[in-house]
C-alpha cells in the first residue's frame, strides 16, 4: 500500500445544497495562447468539490486561457463520488476536481474513472503520484482546528492543542464538524484517527467527542463559516479553508494538534463515459489545473493550499513542515476501507443525521 507522508517531507513545507457555476468572459476580450490550437468544441462539465469563490478563480483563468467555457456544479466530495455513482450508466461530466485522493481511489476501484496522467507531473515529487496512474494530485491539505478567538478569549480558556482537548466539558456542544458520509474533510479526519489510534481506540475516541459535537453539516467547508460567524468555538477543518477566514479578517485561530493529524493529496481525473466531445477539453483542463500557471491561482484565491506542482509559488505565511506533526497517512488504505469506515460511523451515530446542517 502507499504512504504519502514522505510526499510532505519532499515538499519541505505545508502549508449541502449544490452550487452551479458557469463561468463567462466577454466575447471581445481574446484568451491567452498557450501554444496549442483553439479547441474544436469550447465547453467542459465538471463536478468540483472546492469552494465556489475559489473554483471562479480557476475557472475564468482557464478561459482567458483557453477559451473554454467550464459549466461546473460544486458538491462535497462525498456528495461528488456518490453522483458519479449514480450517473455510472450515463455520465453528465467529463472531470471530477478536488477532494482527497482516497475518493479517487475508491471511484476508481468501482470502475467509474478513466487513467489519464498529466505530463506536468513531472514536477511532483514521486510519493505524491498515484501508483495506478488515474488520478491527478493538484494540492496538499492539513487537518486543524479554527478557534473562534472571541469565544476562547470571552471565556478565558486556552486552545486546544491535541485531539483529546475537544473532548472537555467546556466545549459542550461547541464543536463542529462534518459528516464523513459527504465530506472528504472528516473523512480524512476519521481515517486519519483510525490508523492513528487503531480502531477501537479511534471509535471510543469519537465517541467522546461526539458527546460535544453541537452540528454536523454537509460540506467541509461549512464549519469555518459557523466558527468565523461565532455560531461555535472549533471547527475541525482543513487549514487552506480556515486560513482564508483569517485573511478575510475573521476571528479564526489555527491550531494544529501537537499529538498528530491528518492530511490529504488533493485530486482531479476523468470520468469514464464522459460527453465524448469534451474529452479533449477535460484532458487540456487537467493539463492545465496540474500546471505552475493553474496552481499558482491558489494565490489570487488566497486558497493557501500547498502546490503539487513544485515549479508553482504558494502563499505566504504558510506553516514549516518541521512545526506540524502529521499521522503516517495510507491514503489506499484510507480509499479502500471508506464504506466500511462510513456505514460503521452512521451505526455508531445515527444521531449525527439529526444534526446536521440545515444551510
Amino acid at each position: 500500500m502507499k504512504k504519502i507522508l514522505l510526499c510532505i517531507v519532499f515538499m519541505g513545507f505545508l502549508t449541502g445544497c449544490a452550487v452551479h457555476t458557469t463561468v463567462t468572459e466577454p466575447e471581445s476580450e481574446p484568451s491567452v495562447s498557450t501554444g496549442r490550437p483553439e479547441p474544436a468544441y469550447d465547453r467542459l462539465s465538471i463536478y468540483s468539490a472546492l469552494p465556489e469563490e475559489e473554483i471562479l478563480v480557476y475557472l475564468n483563468a482557464f478561459r482567458k486561457d483557453t477559451g473554454i467555457t467550464v459549466d461546473c456544479q460544486r458538491l462535497s466530495a462525498g456528495e461528488m463520488i456518490e453522483r458519479v455513482q449514480q450517473e455510472r450508466e450515463n455520465p453528465r461530466v467529463s472531470v471530477i476536481l478536488g477532494g482527497a485522493a482516497d475518493h479517487y481511489v475508491q471511484a476508481n476501484e468501482e470502475g467509474l474513472l478513466i487513467p489519464y496522467q498529466s505530463p506536468e507531473l513531472s514536477n511532483v515529487p514521486e510519493p505524491c503520484l498515484d501508483q495506478a496512474q488515474v488520478w491527478n494530485p493538484i494540492y496538499i491539505g492539513v487537518i486543524c482546528f479554527a478557534c473562534n478567538e472571541d469565544w476562547f478569549l470571552q471565556k478565558n480558556l486556552p486552545y486546544p492543542t491535541c485531539w483529546d482537548d475537544l473532548t472537555a466539558p467546556e466545549l459542550e456542544g461547541q464543536i463542529v464538524l462534518a459528516s464523513p458520509e459527504t465530506s472528504g474533510t472528516s473523512y480524512t479526519m476519521l481515517a486519519a484517527l483510525m490508523q492513528q489510534r487503531g480502531e477501537e481506540k479511534a471509535w471510543e475516541y469519537l465517541q467522546m467527542l461526539d458527546a460535544n459535537v453541537g452540528c454536523y453539516t454537509h460540506s467541509g467547508i461549512e464549519p469555518v463559516e459557523k466558527v468565523k460567524q461565532g455560531e461555535f468555538a472549533v471547527g475541525i477543518v482543513f487549514s487552506h479553508d480556515g486560513r482564508r477566514a483569517a485573511l478575510d479578517g475573521y476571528p479564526v485561530m489555527l491550531c494544529y494538534p501537537e499529538d498528530g493529524t491528518g492530511y490529504e493529496i488533493g485530486a482531479c481525473a476523468l470520468v469514464r463515459g464522459g460527453p465524448v466531445k469534451e474529452r479533449e477539453n477535460a484532458e487540456r483542463f487537467i493539463d492545465w489545473m496540474t500546471s505552475q500557471r493553474g496552481q499558482e491561482c491558489y494565490i489570487e484565491a488566497k486558497s493557501s493550499r500547498l502546490p503539487a506542482n513544485s515549479t508553482a509559488r504558494s502563499a505566504d505565511g504558510l506553516p514549516a513542515m518541521k512545526d506540524i506533526k502529521t499521522v503516517e497517512y495510507d491514503l489506499e488504505w484510507a480509499g479502500s476501507n471508506r464504506t466500511r469506515l462510513i456505514d460503521e460511523f452512521q451505526r455508531r451515530f445515527p444521531g449525527a443525521q439529526t444534526r446536521k446542517s440545515l444551510s
